[in-house]
């Protein structure tokens, strides 16, 4: 019987390049192309012109005092300074930490302390969020921040930028996971790590320097910085900011207007962007990548029928893995692009193994998904017992998501370790109710978790979003549709209509919040809650 096991041959070898030494390789091939263009301002680059922006910010940095291995922070929602920033980090050795945009004033200070990092560059506000009264709150208890410098007023002082050695598995990159309980562990990436998984990530779409990617993922997160910006700057490719954060109608507008042949998002962005499409010419567009969660089958089937994306890949990964660790192809069939989450990347293996023994199970068993090879981090910064619990010591990293491969080596996501439902005794993986939900004519979008039960230990709950013009859905209407459709076990007993999801800025879906709104929705009594 053979095992749940696949390694991604390659005929393009490993780039053992640093960040900087690619970007100038492509500087040097494609200086006189378009390489970023910000909607929200109108200001573009060359990539002649991108490296005079980055070069001045490394300047600046290193006047300021900043050294290779030093941390520099950046918070700030989508923008020209962001990309700055990230290339100009790596142009002297200092490592980026990502903060996130939605961070409020106690996860902010514990960042600045946790990275220890000696500069903040950060926008002065975002949406309802008071970025620099905020920082002057935490900075008196952040001993190691010493400069703050603010993206609408850069004010880098000239100076000489000296060159710099520069190893590509230097640490270059600090991404903080979003933990739903305790504070986030700080994902240590190397130049090697990210700049391999962004250009192959691009290679397995075709990408050349006639294209043109929209990208609406928070730069923060790797979706944005790696799959984004690096996939683009390692083939000479442009980047477009379509906007500071995600809005659906400029997205679309962007893509129309530049001429985009690539567009990212996560799922809930397909969603948002399928109820307009109508409106807008994306004839130009040829590819793109959903990622970021799980992607309902119905949505992908959309994406590529109405938005014409023909060649559009999911990816699947984490933040640990730089992050990509399994894609679609172009030449894929439509089933297995909105079915699985593809076959293992170049250079990388994958296995599925028994959560319990460590074995790798035969193909067509769930088990753990397990991925190893150059995209895995370096480390939780300064956590080593964490990084041994994630990272095992044979390389592999353990991603706590549960997962099926078939006899071709594709990889389906059947939900996480941690989000499975037990029922009366049976295993029920949420993620096969939600795809059943996503076939019903009036539902949108649909999550499905596990609340207390004091018969059953626990009990199923469907969260949904309803289509414009639908008044409500019952529970009974719910199970009334999945009645002789579904086992009578993964029935949801409980329904509970929303506008939105709980969710992260990534587009991830806080199933922890939903299942603590839900004990108090239902009233649980404390027998249940016990359960």
């Amino acid at each position: 019987m053979t095992s749940s096991y696949s390694s991604g041959t390659s005929a393009a070898p490993l780039l053992g390049d640093t960040i900087h030494a690619n970007l100038a390789a492509t500087v040097a091939r494609f200086g006189d192309r378009e390489a970023l263009v910000d909607k929200a301002t109108g200001r573009r680059w060359t990539y002649a012109e991108l490296s005079s922006e980055v070069d001045r910010a490394a300047a600046g940095l290193h006047a300021l005092g900043v050294r290779k291995g030093d941390r520099v922070g950046i918070w700030a929602p989508n923008c020209a300074e962001w990309v700055f920033v990230q290339y100009a980090t790596a142009r002297i050795g200092a490592i980026l930490v990502n903060v996130n945009p939605a961070y409020r004033v106690h996860e902010l200070e514990y960042v600045l302390n946790q990275a220890g990092i000696h500069t903040l560059v950060s926008a002065r506000s975002f949406k309802t969020s008071d970025y620099a009264a905020m920082i002057e709150e935490v900075r008196p208890r952040c001993p190691e921040l010493e400069h703050v410098v603010f993206t609408d007023d850069p004010q880098w002082t000239p100076g000489e930028l000296p060159d710099v050695e520069l190893d590509r598995d230097d640490p270059i990159n600090i991404q903080y996971t979003s933990g739903t309980t305790g504070f986030p562990k700080g994902a240590t990436l190397s130049h090697h790590n990210i700049l391999n998984n962004g250009y192959f990530v691009g290679e397995l779409i075709n990408y050349t320097e006639h294209d043109r990617i929209c990208v609406v993922p928070p730069f923060y997160h790797c979706f944005g910085m790696v799959m984004g910006n690096l996939a683009a700057t390692s083939h000479g490719a442009c980047v477009v900011i379509p906007a500071p954060a995600f809005d659906p109608a400029k997205t679309l507008a962007a893509v129309q207007e530049e001429k985009c042949t690539s567009l990212y998002g996560v799922p809930t962005m397909f969603i948002a962007m399928l109820d307009l499409v109508d409106g807008y010419d994306l004839s130009s567009l040829r590819t793109g990548i959903m990622a970021g969660s799980p992607c309902p089958v119905e949505v992908m089937k959309q994406v590529v029928e109405r938005m014409g994306m023909s060649e559009v890949s999911i990816c699947y990964g984490m933040t640990e893995t730089s992050p990509v660790s399994t894609q679609t192809r172009v030449d894929d069939s439509l089933d297995r692009r909105v079915g699985t989450v593809g076959r293992v990347g170049p250079h990388l293996e994958v296995k599925i193994v028994d959560p319990e023994t460590g074995l790798t199970v035969p193909r067509g068993e769930p088990g753990e998904l397990c991925t190893r090879g150059y995209s895995v981090m370096l480390g939780y910064w300064n956590e080593p017992e964490k990084t041994a619990e994630a990272v095992d010591g044979a390389g592999w990293m353990h991603t706590g998501d549960l997962a099926v491969m078939d006899d071709d080596e594709y990889v389906n996501i059947t939900g996480r370790i941690k989000d499975m439902v037990i029922r009366g005794g049976e295993n029920i993986y949420p993620r096969e109710i939600e795809e059943f939900l996503y076939t019903h004519p009036d539902v949108l979008d649909a999550q499905v978790i596990g609340v207390p039960d004091a018969r059953y230990g626990e009990e199923l709950m469907a969260w949904v979003r309803l289509r414009d013009g639908v008044c409500g859905l019952t529970a009974e209407a719910v199970r009334e549709f999945c009645t002789g459709k579904l086992a009578h076990y993964k029935i949801p007993r409980y329904v509970h209509v929303v506008e939105e999801f709980p969710m992260t800025v990534t587009g991830k879906i806080r199933k922890v919040e939903m299942r603590a709104k839900s004990v108090e929705l239902l009233n649980l009594d404390d027998s249940a809650r016990q359960a």
